[in-house]
């Protein structure tokens, strides 16, 4: 006992944002998302330092699970965007960034915590607000009956990815793709509780992207499979095909000795009873005429020659992450046990075919109604490949949460510099009334105001990565980027044709105000106006529910973070 070390007191910190280890790691940390965020992002290479797989990426997600932060105050920030990021899956750059850039002007202002946190909260109701207000001059509506807004909406994600690797002609192709395997999901008949289903991803890794394709319901890939012999399938009487879903394993082994004891009489085989079993599973089988049979772990060889003799193809080791979407596409439900098998379980399929894609070949399942189907997806390399199927998810989901909320915003830093040129206008023209209802002066209102609006450029000015002059106009509020090589003292009319999400060109007078490296911004006379055309081609658009989200995370937990006086430290 004498050897033991003694327990060591736990470490206090107070005010932990002073500390300048703090700052600088809180700093770091902001620039390296700042330098991912956009389409023209740069990569960053993530692994541990022992060596092992190499993640080249530039999306949140793959970021922040392999980054390791060890300052408890980084560690909430973290956290927070990846909770972000798990429930809407896109925006993650855009919260982190944010919530860096709120953290770092707040806090250099001479302004105590408590009022910082109470004004930031009122202009993050403003913003709100706004932005679900008829009014709100930064959103365009999605309208499902045409296919160009969500078009736009797919498309601004994938360009946003440069570590997919694709060109033009690539984005274009996976963007239907996208937007078609969603629309199989989409239930035909709409009910009182409609439920969305499942876009399957399946991967061919070393073939060109455009050769990917999206089938209608279940690819199940079968390398033993014999494409030369013609494929013959029972049907019932009413010309569909029968499907038996097993959850169990049908390998015939013995039961595990850790689950108890088994007595067993002298000359009686197990491995025998076992199999006998399984081939009595197969006589009801083809008695109840069903004609395929799907197992998510092994099927016995004997069993397997059984079913196939009579003319019932089975599969095996389709593994458990297809056992959900095979039970809802088909109507069947998953047996668990091979000793009790009743006919209510068995689905329908409307066909079975076998294909083949690359050197892989599949048993392709069809549906009677698709609501899942599989979304064969190629790219050049594993790399490539892995941050595509990242992006082909968040695209689902946004799509997904979109046709909960059909809205979207303005992408390219526009909503950003928007509703900062909203905010300075709104600041300005508070009645006296509701700064004692905040309980704060109107110097105080308007220098963290100031630090909330620099805050959201901050983010749109994190999109340009080659030192160009980034302009905002007063009329529309919308950020401009102008390519690098010119003087600051250039005619900025002749350099811009667009702004930052396409909608608006450059029509002259619209009094251009630059955005990087100013200090303090003049307030913009009158609220900035609504784009009058609200759909163009090739539109950047953003998620509205992900970046409503990300706001509000960003300055939460900003506040959170500002608000923290002590960190306890156990140092055992």
């Amino acid at each position: 006992m004498s050897r033991l070390e003694a327990k060591k007191p736990p470490l206090f910190i107070s005010e932990p944002l002073t500390k300048d280890t703090v700052s600088q790691s809180l700093s770091l940390l902001g620039g390296l998302l700042k330098s991912c965020y956009g389409p023209a992002g740069r990569l960053k290479q993530l692994h541990n330092g022992v060596g092992g797989y190499v993640c080249t990426t530039s999306q949140s997600s793959a970021i922040f699970s392999r980054l390791s932060v060890s300052h408890p105050l980084l560690r909430v920030l973290t956290a927070s965007v990846q909770n972000h990021v798990s429930r809407f899956s896109d925006c993650g750059l855009f919260t982190a960034i944010l919530c860096c850039s709120l953290i770092e002007n707040f806090k250099s202002l001479n302004i105590a915590s408590f009022t910082v946190v109470k004004i930031s909260k009122h202009l993050l109701s403003l913003c709100m607000d706004y932005l679900k207000s008829e009014a709100c001059g930064c959103r365009v509506s999605v309208d499902f009956s045409s296919l160009e807004t969500l078009l736009c909406l797919v498309r601004s994600i994938l360009t946003s990815k440069p570590a997919c690797m694709l060109n033009k002609t690539e984005v274009d192709h996976l963007t239907t793709l996208i937007l078609k395997a969603f629309m199989f999901t989409v239930p035909c008949h709409v009910e009182t509780n409609a439920v969305l289903g499942k876009c399957i991803i399946v991967p061919v890794k070393g073939r060109r992207v455009v050769d990917s394709t999206v089938l209608p319901g279940v690819l199940i890939e079968t390398p033993e499979i014999q494409l030369a012999k013609p494929l013959t399938v029972k049907r019932s009487c009413s010309n569909m095909i029968k499907i038996a879903l097993f959850c169990v394993s049908m390998s015939g082994d013995l039961f595990n000795p850790e689950e108890g004891t088994m007595t067993v009489h002298h000359g009686i085989s197990l491995e025998m009873s076992e199999l006998n079993q399984l081939l009595n599973v197969g006589k009801q089988l083809v008695s109840d005429e069903v004609g395929l049979v799907v197992c998510q772990k092994v099927i016995h060889p004997s069993l397997k020659q059984y079913l196939k003799e009579n003319h019932i193809i089975a599969v095996d080791r389709a593994g458990l992450s297809l056992m959900e979407p095979l039970s809802r596409m088909t109507g069947s439900k998953p047996i668990a046990s091979i000793h009790s098998l009743s006919p209510s379980c068995y689905g329908s399929l409307k066909d079975v075919r076998i294909e083949s894609f690359a050197s892989k070949h599949f048993v392709h399942l069809i549906p009677n109604d698709t609501v899942v189907c599989s979304l064969i997806l190629c790219n050049r390399n594993e790399t490539a490949w892995d941050e595509l199927k990242r992006a082909c998810e968040t695209a689902e989901h946004v799509l997904q949460l979109t046709i909960k909320e059909p809205l979207a915003l303005l992408g390219g830093g526009c909503t950003e510099t928007h509703l900062a040129s909203y905010i300075r206008h709104k600041s300005s023209s508070l009645s006296t009334s509701s700064f004692n209802d905040i309980d704060c002066s109107q110097t105080q209102y308007q220098l963290v105001a100031d630090g909330f609006c620099r805050s959201l450029e901050s983010v749109a000015c994190s999109l340009n990565h080659d030192d160009g002059e980034i302009l905002t106009d007063m009329v529309y509020g919308h950020c401009w980027f102008v390519p690098s090589g010119f003087p600051s003292v250039s005619n900025w009319s002749d350099l811009v044709s667009k702004c930052g999400c396409g909608i608006n060109g450059n029509t002259g007078n619209l009094n251009w105000r630059r955005l990087q490296g100013q200090l303090g911004s003049p307030t913009i006379q009158g609220c900035p106006k609504e784009p009058s055309v609200k759909v163009a081609d090739f539109l950047t658009l953003d998620c509205f529910a992900a970046k409503c989200s990300g706001l509000q995370v960003a300055l939460e937990t900003a506040n959170l973070i500002l608000d923290l006086s002590y960190v306890i430290e156990d140092q055992n």
